[in-house]
Parts: C-alpha cells; sequence; structure tokens
C-alpha cells in the first residue's frame, strides 16, 4: 500500500500498537508514522477489572445457566476480592490504574516490576517485590500489562502455575502469549487454577476449535480493551488533530519514527541520535534493572545542539528492556516518569579530548552503577564509544561486545585469544585498558557472533579473568 501511495506523507494510528503499520518501509519512503499513546489507558484498566469481578463471581457462567432456564445458586458460588491479594505484573499506565481500583475495593496489591522504582510504589500503595516467585506465592488474582518480550514470551507457563497458591485465578488483558494456554488449560484441570479471564490470545482470531472456548473456568472477550466508545472517540480525535497540526504547520507529535524536529535540526543531531541510543542500550545491560536517576551529559559542541531528542532516543535504548516493541523517542518520558526514574540532563564545558562528547551515569540504590559516553568521529560522523566506567576505550558501538575485566599480566590477550579460537568465535576488534602494571585491566571485544554459554563459563572460571558481560547492540 505504501508503494502505491507516492503522494503519502503520514500515517495516523488511532491507537497504541502499530503492528498493522509496516514502520520500516514507511521510513524509508519518508512517511511520518503516528500513534495515540494512552488513549486507552482507562478502557482496557476497567475492562482488566471488570474481568476480575465477572471471574470473582461466575457472572457469565451464572448468566448462561440462567438463559438456559437453570436455577443454580449452589453451583456459582464466588469469592469476595475484598481482602484478596491481587498480583499485578507490569506497573505501567495501565497496571497502575489497575491497581488504584483494586485498592478502592479493599484489596492488597503485590507488584512485580524490576524497572519500577520504590519511591513511585510508595506512591501508587503497592508493595514492590524482587521476584515473580514472591508475588506467585502471595496473589489470589494475577493480573498481567506487561509488553510481548523476549523475556516475557510464555512467561506465565507450567513452572510458574507450581509456583501459585492453589485456587489461583489469571487475567490477561495485555499481550497474548505470555501465559502459555496450554500450560493454563492444563492447571485448570488439574485444580491448580480456578478460572482465567482472557482478552488476548497467542493466536488472534482465537482458532473456533480452541479447547480454550469450551473449558467451563475461563471466561473470553475478543480483545476488547480499547473498545470502548470514549476509548475510540478519543483515539480518533486525537490522531486526527496531529494529522491536521503535520500538514498545516509541520509539528509532528507522536511519531514512532521520527524525532520531532525539522529537516535542517534533524540532520545535525541525527549521529548523536544514533549514539545515543547505542549509548542507552549499553548502559542498561550493564546496570540493574531497578534504577533511580540517569544523568545525562553534553559537552564540547554537543552542548549547542537540541538535546530533547538525542535525549529520548538514549532512553528509548536504555528502556527497550522494560517496555518492548511500545517504546519509542515520543512515549519515553512518560514511561521514565511513569517507573520512577529521573532523567537529568547537564551541560557541560569541560575541556577533554573531544570536540563533542555525550555521557551518560546510572544511579541505583543512591550510587552511581554504570557510565559510559561516546563521540562521533570524522566527515561520516562514526559513532565511537569512548569510556566505559572510567576506563578510556575505542569501541564500535555495534553488533556483540564481550566486556570483562581481568589481570594485566603478559599472555593474557593471547590466552583470551587461544580460548576464543577453540570456541569458533573471531574477534572484530579489541580495546584495553589497565589501571597500572599488573593491577585490574578492562577489556571489550568486538565479536563476530554470540559466544556459546561454554565460552563464558571457561572465561569466569579463569582466577584471572572476572565479571564477564555479553552485551548486544
Amino acid at each position: 500500500m505504501i508503494d502505491a501511495a507516492p503522494a503519502l506523507k503520514v500515517v495516523g494510528r488511532a491507537g497504541v500498537g502499530v503492528d498493522n503499520v509496516d514502520v520500516e518501509a514507511a521510513t524509508e519512503r519518508g512517511v511520518i508514522v503516528m500513534n495515540t499513546p494512552g488513549g486507552n489507558t482507562v478502557s482496557t484498566a476497567e475492562l482488566t477489572f471488570s474481568m476480575m469481578m465477572a471471574l470473582a463471581r461466575r457472572i457469565p457462567q451464572a448468566h448462561l445457566s440462567m438463559v438456559q432456564g437453570n436455577w443454580d445458586r449452589k453451583k456459582f458460588k464466588g469469592t469476595e476480592l475484598q481482602g484478596k491479594t491481587l498480583g499485578v505484573l507490569g506497573m505501567g499506565r495501565i497496571g497502575g490504574e489497575v491497581a488504584k481500583r483494586a485498592i478502592a475495593f479493599g484489596m492488597k496489591v503485590v507488584a512485580y516490576d524490576p524497572y519500577l522504582t520504590l519511591a513511585r510504589a510508595k506512591e501508587l500503595q503497592v508493595e514492590l517485590v524482587d521476584e515473580l516467585e514472591k508475588v506467585y506465592a502471595a496473589s489470589d488474582f494475577i493480573t498481567v500489562h506487561m509488553p510481548m518480550t523476549d523475556e516475557t514470551r510464555n512467561m506465565i507457563n507450567a513452572a510458574a502455575f507450581a509456583k501459585m497458591k492453589d485456587g489461583v485465578r489469571l487475567l490477561n488483558c495485555a499481550r497474548g502469549g505470555i501465559i502459555c494456554e496450554g500450560d493454563l488449560l492444563a492447571a485448570i484441570e488439574s485444580g491448580k487454577v480456578a478460572g482465567a479471564a482472557l482478552d488476548v490470545y497467542e493466536e488472534e482470531p482465537l482458532a473456533k476449535d480452541s479447547p480454550l472456548r469450551t473449558n467451563p473456568q475461563v471466561i473470553m472477550t475478543p480483545h476488547l480493551g480499547a473498545s470502548t466508545e470514549e476509548a475510540q472517540e478519543n483515539v480518533g480525535i486525537e490522531v486526527a488533530g496531529q494529522i491536521v497540526d503535520l500538514l498545516v504547520s509541520g509539528e509532528v507529535r507522536n511519531a514512532v519514527n521520527l524525532p520531532n524536529l525539522d529537516a535542517k535540526t534533524y540532520a545535525r543531531v541525527k549521529p548523536f541520535i544514533t549514539l545515543a541510543e547505542k549509548l542507552g542500550k549499553l548502559a542498561a545491560q550493564l546496570s540493574p534493572k531497578r534504577n533511580e536517576k540517569l544523568v545525562i551529559t553534553y559537552g564540547g559542541r554537543a552542548a549547542e545542539l537540541r538535546s530533547d531528542p538525542i535525549t529520548r532516543s538514549l532512553l528509548k535504548g536504555f528502556l527497550e528492556s522494560a517496555g518492548g516493541k511500545d517504546v519509542n523517542q515520543v512515549n519515553v518520558r512518560l514511561m521514565a516518569k511513569g517507573l520512577g526514574l529521573l532523567v537529568e540532563e547537564i551541560k557541560s564545558n569541560e575541556e577533554t579530548d573531544y570536540n563533542e562528547w555525550i555521557h551518560v551515569a546510572v544511579y541505583s540504590g543512591g550510587e552511581k552503577v554504570v557510565s559510559t559516553g561516546g563521540t562521533v568521529f570524522g566527515t561520516r560522523n562514526l559513532p565511537r564509544i569512548v569510556r566505559l566506567n572510567s576506563h578510556p576505550v575505542e569501541i564500535v558501538p555495534e553488533g556483540v561486545l564481550l566486556i570483562m575485566n581481568n589481570k594485566d599480566r603478559p599472555g593474557i590477550v593471547g590466552h583470551v585469544g587461544t580460548m576464543m579460537g577453540k570456541h569458533q568465535v573471531n574477534i572484530a576488534s579489541m580495546t584495553l585498558d589497565r589501571e597500572n602494571i599488573g593491577g585490574q585491566a578492562l577489556t571489550v571485544l568486538n565479536l563476530d557472533s554470540v559466544p556459546p554459554p561454554a565460552l563464558i563459563e571457561e572465561l569466569s572460571r579463569d582466577p584471572d579473568i572476572s565479571n564477564v558481560r555479553i552485551v548486544t547492540l
């Protein structure tokens, strides 16, 4: 369709997800893709809570029985929400709204979100736990509000059900595939799970012969999270207004594939946007999941640039593991705020070896845990990481990195290279820095492939090597 529309300027999505838009093809053609983040937050939260009440009192099953001419009062004995514990997996916008409603109904809310700060959890009046197992063990109801990522796919499976209370009830109005449907049915049949309420599925539309349809303990709706009059009107008006603003005044809002910049400014900051996203990804993979603050410093000529799109790009790289494909330059600041992550920007006049540079420091538990910085080289504006935890380095920010500390001793480089060769892993480039002769050193290798677990284990067992990490950029 994009190829057939040579005059196309913008695609507006009246909703959040853009999986039905070929964003890559649109970007290649210079077509802006807009969405309407947040327009269905309340509608999805209300559907989740409605499903939980229906699940607790078995309302759909009782209704069907009445339609069939029965009067089975004993058969449909339910349970109260008051005094029960609700486990919320993912405390973003929707998870937070569900928690508010649960607290109003006298429920205790236990939340798991490795990216939510303790201060934000206190503000939401929820108990934040660090381990999923604690949510499973404590909860009478569990509701999922996480994005679909490699980490969350089939996250709730047979092993997870085994750690839950007997008689637990589950809800999923977020993304299909987070709950393994086959394992869910088995858990219901065994009596471990008392019931489930689903609005999303592994494959949609749900197959007509799916065993979910015939299980009396399962409540289902056909992906109705955003299907309210208010939500549809809100996102419709919002996307229409965004398109008018773009076509009339050139203002870009809620674009998923372009920072909100004019063409001239965008051309100037584009190299730093690319560099910043790489720095964010690197910092995220080296940091703990729960962090309180990011300090982003712009130095040299970079301090003169418009920093907002660069900061947003860095946040996008940093928060991708928390928000999955839903994260973009438009919503990253709101996502950071929702997680309680403070973002501080500094313009520095400190003299360094580089004419322009960006640096990010990550703070967790009141201490700086990771810091990294970069610049762009030459007329082609090649991005390079030039600082890592106070060590001067020169790292090409792409592909697979192996990062480790090692003792500075003769032969260590050859020793590492021999192990790499034994496991058929090729080294593309290497950078090293040491504290002093014979002391601790930092080694960073650009690799042509992801090293096998056996190589990582062998490196980690070496008494002269520590803190072995794999980072994918």
